[in-house]
């Protein structure tokens, strides 16, 4: 399996600590939001390569990132040959660029990069490997801070059968994490969705799209999450952090 990490983003609402640093290698606690998520997948045993997709206005500050770092998997950088917000290919834009330019061939866990959390993602697995595409999900308990997010609808099985992004009204508090696991067999249809013209920016339209067409199943995890938006949630992060002492030598 490998991991992909989308820190290909501009970050303009975090401005002005995203003006020169992309918001993946924003410090918590001295140690930047990538390096959490990056140690959070060396514990998911399958994975056995992490790939970072970045800009080429960030590419170099994540090379020097990966280099420094000690962690089980190896990390590759891929610059997506962007220099701004204007010319950005989108997520899926993005992941079918590492898809092409690293010619993958394999499971596929994507997670974004302004993810931060206290989670076991190798609990996801059992339910990857007996259902296929997974979406991971959280109840975020607060249905106006669920319009942030993209809202999804399951069945008692957990299948996915609605998915709406960031929609005004909600009656469900149930929300993507922005972490999405996908079968080999299931990456071609990367391309059949860019081929029909769809929407290249959130990997949510992707889901949306793909649930109609093929078993998609959310999975719900429980524990510690943060979306790094905006610059208050940033620092109330980075906050509980520190207070707790969530400091790592490596990442």
């Amino acid at each position: 399996m490998k991991a992909l990490i989308m820190a290909a983003g501009y970050a303009t609402r975090l401005y002005p600590l995203t003006k020169d640093r992309a918001k993946p290698l924003l410090p918590i606690a001295g140690k930047p939001i990538i390096g959490y998520i990056a140690d959070a997948l060396d514990r998911v045993r399958e994975i056995d390569r992490i790939y970072v997709v970045t800009n080429s206005r960030f590419a170099a500050s994540f090379n020097e990132w990966a280099s420094a770092r000690r962690g089980r998997a190896p990390v590759t950088v891929v610059d997506d040959g962007t220099c701004s917000d204007a010319d950005k290919l989108g997520a899926i834009g993005d992941i079918r660029f590492v898809l092409d330019h690293e010619r993958v061939n394999d499971d596929l866990f994507i997670v974004l990069g302004d993810n931060l959390f206290d989670l076991d993602l190798a609990t996801i697995m059992p339910a990857f490997r007996a259902k296929g595409t997974i979406v991971a999900a959280y109840d975020i308990g607060d249905r106006k801070a669920a319009g942030r997010f993209g809202i999804l609808g399951v069945d008692a099985q957990s299948r996915v059968i609605d998915f709406q992004e960031k929609p005004t009204n909600t009656s469900s508090t149930l929300v993507a994490l922005g972490m999405y696991l996908f079968p080999r067999e299931k990456i071609p249809l990367f391309s059949v969705y860019m081929k029909e013209g769809n929407n290249r920016d959130a990997p949510g339209y992707y889901i949306r799209w793909l649930y109609r067409r093929e078993a998609v199943y959310a999975h719900v995890f429980r524990g510690v999450w943060y979306d790094i938006g905006d610059i208050e949630m940033y620092r109330s992060a980075d906050a509980l952090y520190r207070a707790k002492g969530d400091r790592g030598k490596s990442g």
